[in-house]
């Protein structure tokens, strides 16, 4: 990119901030660092990367969104997600794992800045698609990150004492309770997502609906959602059995926009 600057600022405070919870957190003091004057610091980088997202995304009049602006966005609805939940909830132990990734994800429009104009012209139709499925793609992300810590600290629990980074969490069926509420509202975006592209193809792509390998992966995924969401209604499903589901849903879900587009722009070149 031309001005690197937004970038090199956005990368070193998601990692300055990410090395002060860290070390509040091995002190055992991350929860109410996060809830108290830190916690708004994340603010910076999340208004310094919407600032540079928002000038990569139109690079040269262009509406460019190849995989590095897709993923470096999904990273930032990710951090304002969890800004947003830390008013709620205990979540200082996630939010500092994903600030490293939210660096890496700031700089990735830098580091791979070739430009990936769509083929046709951007409506606010098609914008408001883009933004459902990246903030589908960011609660799902944040579900996986659940499903993670919950299989990480039961397996703690048989072999041990928790590492300082996973203490202080909420107890685990309160941790359980909350992935369900995330993958329940991520569900019904990924819902409204899946049925716009489908049926309003015309005012939001431009072209007639296709029944391609997106779409196939993105309603494998949706079942898979579909089924782990009755089957803990109905039949209690929790533990291993919600991990697995969650960590499989979102792999289809990958496979169906970053995995092809990682073959198609990094392998491929196109």
């Amino acid at each position: 990119m031309s001005n690197a600057a937004p970038y090199l600022v956005t990368f070193l405070a998601y990692g300055a901030l990410a090395v002060l919870f860290w070390r509040a957190q091995m002190r055992g003091e991350g929860e109410a660092l996060n809830k108290g004057w830190a916690g708004h610091l994340v603010l910076l980088p999340l208004a310094t990367h919407a600032m540079s997202l928002s000038d990569s995304l139109r690079m040269l009049g262009e509406f460019n969104f190849g995989l590095a602006n897709a993923a470096s966005l999904i990273l930032w609805l990710t951090m304002l997600v969890y800004w947003l939940a830390r008013f709620f909830y205990p979540i200082c132990s996630l939010q500092t794992l994903v600030l490293p990734l939210a660096a890496i994800g700031s700089a990735l429009p830098a580091m791979f800045p070739a430009l990936h104009p769509l083929e046709f012209t951007p409506t606010l139709a098609l914008e408001a698609h883009i933004a459902a499925a990246m903030l589908a793609y960011s609660l799902l992300i944040i579900a996986v990150l659940h499903a993670v810590v919950i299989s990480a600290v039961e397996k703690r629990l048989h072999h041990g004492a928790l590492p300082q980074l996973l203490r202080n969490l909420p107890p685990l069926l309160t941790m359980e309770s909350l992935l369900f509420r995330i993958l329940g509202i991520g569900f019904v975006v990924l819902t409204l997502t899946l049925a716009s592209g489908m049926l309003f193809s015309e005012q939001v792509f431009g072209k007639p609906w296709e029944f391609n390998h997106k779409t196939v992966f993105g309603l494998i995924s949706w079942g898979v959602y579909a089924a782990l969401l009755i089957g803990r209604h109905f039949y209690g499903w929790r533990g291993r059995i919600a991990v697995r589901w969650t960590v499989g849903g979102f792999l289809l879900l990958l496979l169906a926009y970053l995995g092809s587009q990682f073959v198609l722009q990094v392998l491929l070149h196109r």
